[in-house]
């Protein structure tokens, strides 16, 4: 039978607790118990119940033989220190190699917040958290043997993952070119029906993005993005659906393995698509999350089963229109919290032409909001020289595109533009039509606190001491099959 850790409270009368774990039992081996805190009806009156919420061992003790258990540790899930409460969580799970987290408790110990908090303890460790009328599964990652993987996570669409994946992506290339470079994986809603690879050194470019999309291909999928930018090899695959956990509804990430590992890379970075996870284990993971996003996405909910997933944060968009310097110092402050020590990189996003544009007439198409609009026109004329003539923030609004693209034929010489939304079947279809030459445009994430580059060398090192660390191939702490 399935191993279970259960959680309980003394709002419930211990003999109804005894009497709903014998029920369990019918499905589970019941090897220990959480005391979550609640009073009202304990037996012994508050001063049981206040040694039974500052974990007093014989207090615990005659509760656990009350019901029925063999073990009972106590945690304060309503607590200000979150960290105190996963740790003991996780450490109790992972010592009773439990495969799940049985929630028998109840409002007011355990309320909205506080359930996530425990689902994100149990997913971390592997196990499924389930309560009356609530089961999450952990996703079941596959394992690469072939190479070590850093993993780049987020937590939303838009918050700039594929760009910082692309950036470390080029990083990595230069800093593992004499042992193979890297080897990127991108899940996408547009990607391919099969695992497909492309090979970004051989000078990807407009055209065959056009002849691409022409195919029927979604040509701005993230891996074409980070093959011409980067430049660097990568895999498309797609995905549809997501869950909670961030776990695909159908994938085919599994199928591009045996890819990876002909590729010849020394490393491979695998990048989620929006809040969704890689299927893969990965040695070493960075999230990305944008400093605008509510706080509760990031470092409450289950963001906080996605912090304890990663070794590293980065903070993109963290300047108006996103976010306010409050805002930004509030979202770091509150992942702190979740995960002491975690490193957190605080970035702004600036355009980067990949040809030079310096006094050219531009028109720039993105998918940036249109407060961002007066800034990114102020770095392209400062930094790249260019004569900004027209930015279209409606990359992703293909009518508000259509009419954009219009009135950059007339006062245009270049369509510079992202690898995103509509940009390949919209902008530059409408481009070659007009015979105007077609740049595309990064988005490098820039440090405004905290050292990016060092923090990627950190995670390549960081994942090849793992990877050469396994003791099993194909087994692992977080549910790795």
């Amino acid at each position: 039978m399935p191993r279970a850790v259960v959680l309980i409270d003394g709002e419930h009368h211990p003999p109804v607790v005894a009497a709903a774990l014998e029920a369990l039992r019918r499905r589970y081996d019941v090897v220990a118990g959480i005391f979550a805190g609640g009073r009202e009806k304990l037996r012994g009156g508050s001063a049981a119940a206040h040694g039974l919420a500052a974990g007093t061992a014989a207090d615990l003790d005659g509760l656990a033989r009350e019901v029925g258990l063999s073990r009972l540790v106590a945690v304060e899930p309503g607590a200000a220190d979150v960290v105190a409460v996963l740790d003991t969580v996780r450490a109790t799970l992972r010592e009773a190699r439990a495969d799940a987290l049985v929630d028998l408790s109840d409002e007011p110990v355990i309320g909205y917040r506080e359930r996530f908090l425990l689902m994100s303890a149990a997913l971390a460790e592997g196990a499924r958290y389930e309560a009356a009328d609530t089961r999450v599964e952990p996703q079941r990652f596959a394992r690469l043997d072939a190479m070590p993987a850093v993993g780049v996570i987020g937590t939303g669409k838009r918050v700039g993952k594929t760009a910082v994946s692309g950036w470390l992506a080029r990083r990595l290339e230069a800093r593992l070119a004499g042992r193979g470079g890297v080897v990127v994986v991108a899940m996408g809603r547009g990607g391919p029906p099969e695992p497909e690879l492309v090979r970004g050194a051989d000078g990807l470019g407009a055209a065959e993005l056009l002849t691409a999309s022409r195919n029927g291909r979604h040509a701005a999928s993230d891996y074409y993005e980070d093959a011409v930018l980067a430049g660097v090899t990568t895999i498309g695959c797609r995905r549809c659906g997501g869950g909670l956990a961030g776990a695909p509804f159908d994938d085919n990430v599994r199928e591009a393995l045996p890819l990876v590992a002909a590729s010849g890379a020394a490393l491979a970075v695998f990048e989620g698509s929006g809040a969704v996870v890689p299927p893969v284990a990965c040695d070493a993971t960075v999230c990305v999350a944008g400093a605008g996003q509510p706080l509760d996405y990031v470092a409450g909910l289950l963001g906080t089963y996605r912090l304890l997933l990663s070794d590293a944060l980065v903070l993109t968009q963290c300047e108006p229109p996103f976010a306010e310097a409050g805002d930004v110092a509030a979202m770091a402050a509150a992942a702190g919290a979740v995960r002491p020590g975690l490193r957190i990189v605080r970035t702004v996003f600036r355009p980067r032409p990949a040809q030079p544009v310096r006094g050219r007439k531009v028109a720039f198409f993105t998918t940036a909001p249109e407060g961002a609009v007066p800034r990114l026109a102020r770095a392209l004329a400062e930094d790249h020289g260019a004569d900004v003539v027209l930015v279209s923030s409606g990359l992703a609004d293909r009518a508000r595109l259509a009419h954009d693209v219009a009135r950059a034929t007339k006062g245009a010489d270049v369509f510079l533009t992202e690898i995103k939304a509509a940009a390949v079947d919209v902008v530059v279809e409408a481009a070659a039509a007009a015979g105007r030459e077609l740049v595309f445009c990064d988005n490098e994430p820039v440090a405004r606190e905290g050292d990016l580059g060092a923090l990627v060398d950190e995670l390549e090192r960081l994942a090849a001491a793992r990877f050469a660390a396994r003791a099993r191939p194909g087994a692992g702490p977080r549910g790795e099959a």
